[in-house]
């Protein structure tokens, strides 16, 4: 047994990893570490084997063996047996180990990898958002071509249920992506609060050059569309409806683009996520943060009234305010940014604040 504490000791001090951390990735609590460290208790063979294929090892080198020098694969070994097995280190003539420094200095640690599934979700999740944020823009640009002042039926009964049902078809389709996808990243959060970073050079450039052509392609989309707005209202005096429809569109795409390449390039940030994730893990445990459900509390209120706002404009006036009713969300989404911003600059001076008492 004291060899898998020494091993184990040696494959978390090559990865730079915590105990904590390796906790949460093998979803046990840190003590639990602590005691197979210092040969209190020994792991089950399910958490042995996500061990080995955390750290790329065989069982039996981390049980009985040596992490340090493993051994060869047997079909290697067959034809040659006088084949040495030091793999570039030569063991102490007492046969003792040397220390954890000099086998660390004399074995790079192994390049992690993505064991959670953390790439397939995110990918997945990078999708879903973009396409919900779509369909609710670009179901309420459909809605307005309907608008009664400039509708492509021109004066019909149907302008208002056909807005209204356009809109409504929008929001439940983009329901549909934001909901589940919202609910399954949560539940991959607590799942998995903390993702050793597993991210190459190459991954980190990839993911810049998505975010510079989303970002570029997005805001000519939208800047099209304020054209083409300027241009409606200018020389045709079309102030509402088809023209805020094509607007509301051309947004609905820009918006998507810009969201993708953000979400493209932030879910590289695996120390934001741990700390995002971990927030979520101490929820799931009970562990709320207060300002966490403040912040949650005054966003909700505010969107609540962005959206009574924005219907009142659009159901409840001809021309003028109907027109911009799209902007109370806007201007909600902003609002709430503000109060985020507060409410972590007050939780940062009070820890700071506390942190000072205690030294």
């Amino acid at each position: 047994m004291s060899n898998f504490k020494t091993n184990l000791q040696y494959l978390r001090a090559q990865r730079n990893m915590t105990q904590e951390q390796l906790a949460m990735l093998l979803g046990v609590s840190r003590q639990a570490i602590s005691k197979w460290e210092s040969e209190k208790a020994y792991p089950e063979m399910d958490k042995l084997l996500v061990i080995c294929d955390l750290f790329d090892v065989t069982l039996d080198d981390l049980v009985i063996g040596d992490v340090a020098q493993p051994r060869r694969n047997a079909s290697r070994t067959q034809g040659n047996t006088d084949e040495p097995e030091d793999m570039g280190m030569v063991p102490p003539a007492d046969g003792a180990r040397p220390p954890l420094v000099a086998m660390l200095q004399q074995n790079p640690a192994p390049l992690p990898r993505d064991i959670t599934g953390y790439e397939a979700h995110m990918r997945s999740f990078d999708a879903k958002i973009p396409a919900g944020i779509f369909a609710i823009v670009f179901g309420v640009g459909a809605g307005m071509f309907f608008d009664s002042d400039n509708s492509i039926l021109g004066l019909s009964p149907l302008n208002d249920f056909l807005m209204f049902l356009c809109i409504v078809l929008g929001v439940i389709i983009g329901l549909v992506f934001l909901v589940p996808a919202g609910l399954g990243h949560s539940a991959f959060m607590r799942s998995h609060p903390y993702v050793e970073d597993f991210y190459t050079e190459h991954d980190h450039a990839e993911a810049r050059r998505t975010l510079t052509v989303a970002l570029i392609g997005g805001i000519g989309l939208i800047l099209i569309g304020l054209a083409q707005l300027i241009f409606t209202t200018e020389y045709l005096h079309a102030e509402d409806g088809w023209p805020v429809g094509v607007f509301l569109m051309l947004v609905a795409c820009g918006v998507a683009s810009i969201v993708y390449g953000g979400l493209h390039f932030g879910r590289l940030n695996l120390a934001g996520y741990n700390k995002t994730a971990e927030q979520e893990y101490r929820e799931a445990k009970g562990l709320t943060d207060s300002y966490e459900m403040v912040n949650g509390a005054i966003c909700g209120t505010i969107m609540m009234v962005a959206t009574i706002v924005g219907l009142t404009m659009l159901f409840g006036f001809d021309g003028g305010p109907r027109g911009l009713f799209w902007l109370s969300w806007v201007i909600g989404g902003l609002l709430c940014g503000i109060s985020s911003v507060i409410i972590e600059a007050v939780k940062a001076s009070h820890i700071k604040r506390d942190d000072d008492i205690i030294v």
